[in-house]
């Protein structure tokens, strides 16, 4: 049997509210999101995804790209690994560096786009960005014109339907606002009124996951917020509803690739 290959790189980002992740992988990751935009480039080979607008691909040169909280996972093409680079910024901050063109915060259209300017904007971002000392100014400079590329090109016409019916709000609102509480199948369902069966069905369809997968989900978000403060790896997963630190680090792994000691090493100033 073939060797796996997993090798990723949480890089010490010199801008605050951004984070660059380097992966060498033939995993598949399960589906999941991320809190923050996601802006990246297949460096070699290639990998299928599922989105919201169904299955796409993206090849070596591709841009990658992800909006806060879209559910999405991955799979390389083919036999070997496939290597790519993200950089993962906070909401806030694509909104202030937009603020000139649009009100509110931008949605991306597209998780894959062959757009060869736009990638060479993000190589020198992630490059300034992970520089010992960046140019304010270059940084400012290419930050903005990567996110009006992505406006003038990319970006999703009008405002998104919201997906998720109106009877599992409760429910996810529940997930979202105490992810470290236990809970039930039973109590989600009767927060929407609906049978437990009915609950699952409405949940899978609208939000593309599970219950259970969403939940965890959250809980290692949190995890990552707290972890980015400096808050150890045993802390973290006994305030986010981890059983322990292990549980954490294979839930962690699993949707970020690395390992929560590694990711707040690279975190902290």
């Amino acid at each position: 049997m073939a060797e796996r290959t997993h090798r990723a790189t949480a890089h010490r980002s010199a801008v605050a509210g951004i984070q660059a992740l380097s992966i060498t992988s033939d995993r598949a990751f399960p589906r999941h999101d991320h809190d923050q935009f996601g802006f990246g480039v297949m460096i070699h080979g290639g990998h299928r995804s599922w989105s919201a607008v169904g299955t796409v691909e993206a090849v070596a040169g591709d841009v990658l790209m992800v909006n806060p909280g879209e559910i999405h996972d991955g799979a390389p093409l083919g036999d070997g690994p496939r290597s790519w680079r993200m950089l993962f910024v906070e909401p806030a901050m694509v909104a202030r560096t937009a603020a000139d063109e649009i009100a509110g915060t931008p949605e991306i259209a597209l998780p894959a786009v062959r757009d060869r300017p736009l990638a060479a904007r993000i190589v020198r971002l992630l490059g300034l960005v992970t520089g010992a000392t960046p140019d304010g100014l270059a940084l400012e400079e290419t930050m903005t014109a990567c996110v009006m590329r992505v406006l003038r090109r990319h970006r999703t016409p009008a405002p998104a339907a919201d997906r998720a019916v109106p009877t599992i709000a409760p429910a996810r609102d529940r997930l979202d606002g105490a992810p470290e509480l236990p809970t039930s199948l039973t109590e989600l369902a009767a927060l929407t009124g609906l049978s437990r069966y009915q609950f699952l069905r409405a949940f899978s369809r609208q939000v593309g996951t599970t219950p259970y997968a969403y939940l965890m989900q959250r809980r290692v978000g949190h995890a990552r917020r707290l972890l980015a403060t400096g808050v150890p790896p045993s802390e973290a997963a006994a305030a986010t509803g981890f059983a322990d630190q292990s549980h954490l680090t294979r839930a962690f792994v699993r949707q970020y690739g690395v390992t929560p000691g590694a990711f707040r090493t690279a975190a902290r100033p």
